[in-house]
């Protein structure tokens, strides 16, 4: 059975215009590679149509696995997340007690993680550490090396 896949509406939207990409667009273009490829003679001896044929055995894997994870999805409904404590689909600004830098993560489920636009894992070192927590609450986080870093929820968003 699939893992649970928790998203909120743009990440349910963003999986299926993906699923709906990889479907018309690109089968269309490896269809195509492979149709090119088989004018290319022999099929036996023929790593273009060896190639081609990989990438769709590829593509059909990645859809297949978009596909289950859309099954297993639930939907967070963001109008309902609480500005109270720290939960999937929660906004919250922390400030580091050390470095006194405050930042704002948006807690998502790991199908929607990333990092470089501040969405982070329910289920990574620091979206973990932060949820259930209330507004003043100084959350200590594991790292790699060194001593535990101290964040600071200073608010809560939805």
């Amino acid at each position: 059975m699939p893992k649970e896949t928790i998203l909120t509406q743009q990440g349910l939207d963003d999986l299926k215009a993906k699923i709906e990409h990889l479907s018309t667009t690109r089968r269309e273009e490896v269809a195509e590679r492979i149709k090119e490829a088989r004018g290319f003679g022999d099929i036996s001896e023929n790593s273009e149509y060896d190639d081609a044929k990989n990438e769709q055995a590829m593509l059909e894997k990645q859809i297949a696995e978009l596909e289950d994870k859309l099954r297993s999805a639930t939907l967070i409904d963001e109008r309902a997340v609480s500005t109270d404590v720290v939960s999937v689909g929660s906004t919250v600004h922390v400030k580091d007690q050390k470095t006194e830098k405050s930042v704002k993560y948006k807690i998502v489920g790991s199908a929607e993680a990333n990092p470089s636009e501040m969405k982070l894992s329910n289920e990574s070192p620091v979206g973990k550490a932060l949820l259930g927590h209330k507004r003043n609450d100084v959350v200590s986080v594991p790292v790699p090396r060194g001593p535990q870093r101290k964040l600071k929820i200073t608010k809560i968003e939805r």
